[in-house]
């Protein structure tokens, strides 16, 4: 099986030695996605809502170049860096998985990079 590295303009340019997700066989492996606007590289909006929608259309970028969709995606890890963003993120989150969601755990967190209060990241059928 061999492995095939996906990238897009359309989701923030990684900030570190990863990709933005790398394809093996059938299976994508999306990285963490922050709240980062890919054509300004500047954090979006003002709070965890902002960035959670930032966060979303992110990873739905990252989806489309690999060719697939949030409705392949069979698993997500949430990290916030405060549980009591939970609601917020959740709500804003099951609007890209409104039938079958995937399986899911949301960690709480002390730190994300560049401080953001949310990152996502996901495994998609292709």
């Amino acid at each position: 099986m061999s492995k095939k590295i996906i990238i897009t303009p359309n989701a923030p340019a990684p900030i570190g030695p990863y990709s933005q997700a790398v394809q093996a066989g059938n299976m994508l492996y999306v990285s963490g996605q922050i709240a980062i606007i890919p054509e300004t590289g500047e954090i979006v909006g003002t709070g965890v809502a902002d960035e959670t929608r930032q966060v979303m259309k992110n990873l739905e970028a990252i989806l489309t170049k690999a060719g697939t969709s949030f409705s392949k995606v069979v698993k997500c890890s949430i990290f916030v860096k405060s549980m009591g963003d939970f609601a917020i993120v959740n709500e804003i989150y099951g609007t890209c998985f409104t039938s079958e969601p995937p399986a899911r755990e949301t960690v709480e967190v002390s730190a994300l990079p560049k401080y953001v209060n949310v990152e996502i990241s996901c495994i998609a059928m292709v």
